[in-house]
């Protein structure tokens, strides 16, 4: 048996009370997350976990799930587990669930075809034995998810920083932004190496490329105010519990302005200590694979 556990949560609540949310944010905090897992293989999953504290995130939908059985699988992790077993209850009035639900127009998983208010009826009843038990109840009716990711970082916090994970990614603007990006940086007023014959096969990874960018009179200021912007970003996301930064930058083609920016700006901010990944769109649609970072041109 793993001789490092470091916490033990099992993660319950009704549907619609904050479940995800709170495990996205556990996992932020360093917590091995393992979602809607049958009670019957909890026991195995704590043998051989090693070394991350784990939160477990236990649905009355499953199966296997009673009132019963999780009782009998508390008794067993007590006696099993190196760490005391704690539980973690996600708690909403129903108004707000009902409130919920209607909103995201979903069904409740206990009454697919009633009303909401049946299923988090019967949900509330089921889960009420397991609620005498927790060791924390979080109450998520009056919390925005961000509020809620606070709180749970303010109770279960390993000690442990939280690393925050910088991501940079060209694109071109012809084909669309990228999802999911943060903020986007526009390069297409910087000199085109596309209309220059010599230059237009390559890429903005190569070096006779980037040299031909950075020779635009207007690219040092851009290039040092959009290394400041982002270095000031970083302490303010990770001040706000945030794990991950994105940052999009295109040009036209997405093949040589905005790939050189994103390289240069990556190679500059490796320096801060966190995570930082580059991707190239475009050029990784045209060859299929990722792009080897490790090309980056010279400043």
């Amino acid at each position: 048996m793993a001789q490092n556990v470091r916490r033990l949560l099992l993660v319950t609540g009704p549907s619609g009370a904050g479940r995800t949310t709170a495990t996205n944010a556990l996992e932020d905090l360093g917590y091995e997350t393992i979602d809607n897992i049958p009670l019957s293989l909890v026991p195995n999953v704590i043998e051989q976990q090693l070394d991350k504290s784990l939160a477990l995130v236990i649905d009355a939908r499953n199966r296997d799930f009673s009132v019963a059985a999780f009782t009998a699988l508390l008794g067993r992790l007590r006696q099993i587990s190196l760490v005391w077993p704690e539980i973690l209850y996600l708690d909403c009035r129903t108004d707000i669930l009902l409130r919920r639900f209607s909103e995201t127009r979903r069904r409740h998983p206990m009454s697919p075809e009633d009303h909401p208010s049946l299923g988090v009826g019967r949900e509330t009843l089921l889960l009420a034995p397991i609620k005498a038990q927790a060791d924390f109840i979080i109450d998520s009716s009056d919390l925005s998810p961000h509020d809620l990711k606070k709180d749970i970082a303010g109770w279960f916090a390993t000690g442990e920083p939280v690393t925050l994970t910088l991501s940079l990614q060209s694109f071109s603007f012809k084909k669309g932004l990228p999802r999911d990006v943060d903020m986007v940086l526009d390069c297409r007023f910087l000199k085109n190496p596309h209309w220059k014959q010599e230059l237009r096969p390559l890429s903005g990874l190569d070096a006779p490329v980037a040299t031909y960018i950075q020779s635009d009179r207007r690219y040092g200021e851009f290039f040092q105010r959009s290394l400041e912007l982002i270095q000031f970003l970083l302490p303010a996301y990770q001040d706000e519990g945030k794990s991950h930064l994105s940052v999009g930058l295109g040009c036209t083609g997405g093949r040589h302005r905005s790939v050189a920016v994103a390289a240069s700006l990556g190679q500059a901010l490796a320096q801060w200590g966190g995570a930082v990944s580059i991707r190239h769109r475009e050029i990784e649609q045209n060859v299929g694979s990722v792009v080897d970072q490790t090309d980056w041109p010279a400043q």
